[in-house]
């Protein structure tokens, strides 16, 4: 018995005022959303997918809003990735680069079932560096984690305007 309120007592004060931020909806009136794949205007197979699938990721983590079919949704975010380049950072030798810079650039928007525009975010880029290798697979998997990372950190930015209205 001692044991079980002590227990409720270790749990109440270590859970007392402390939660997670974020939460809420994208925007006040949206509670559904539906994703579009996100049209790919560069060259870099799957970007797409990468983009897409990181932006639904921190939709569903960071607010309330639920990622729902089309027909459900009371809004739906559509948009181009418009580039992703590439850029040499450093090098060993003037044929040999050593680290890469990657950028990526896209338009979004959300758009209610009035087909109202009630958010935007134009020209949003964001980059990453990533180490070459001589290997072409290791060279092929850094350059996919550096888009990656692009395509999360961009996905922050993005549900966080929304939450903020931005």
């Amino acid at each position: 018995m001692k044991r079980l309120l002590l227990t409720c007592l270790f749990f109440s004060i270590a859970s007392c005022g402390y939660q997670f931020e974020g939460g809420g909806y994208i925007n006040k009136d949206v509670m559904r959303v539906a994703v579009k794949v996100l049209e790919n205007n560069t060259s870099e197979t799957g970007a797409d997918v990468i983009f897409t699938n990181a932006l639904i990721r921190e939709i569903l983590q960071k607010t309330d809003t639920k990622v729902v079919d089309e027909a459900s949704a009371t809004a739906v975010i559509e948009g181009t990735i418009k580039s992703v380049t590439f850029a040499a950072l450093s090098r060993a030798s003037a044929e040999s680069v050593v680290e890469r810079g990657i950028s990526a650039t896209m338009d979004l928007q959300m758009v209610n079932k009035d087909g109202e525009v009630i958010w935007s975010a134009i020209n949003l880029s964001s980059n990453e560096s990533y180490t070459t290798s001589q290997d072409k697979a290791a060279d092929e998997g850094n350059k996919g984690t550096a888009l990656e990372k692009i395509a999360a950190r961009s996905a922050e930015r993005i549900v966080s305007r929304m939450l903020s209205n931005f």
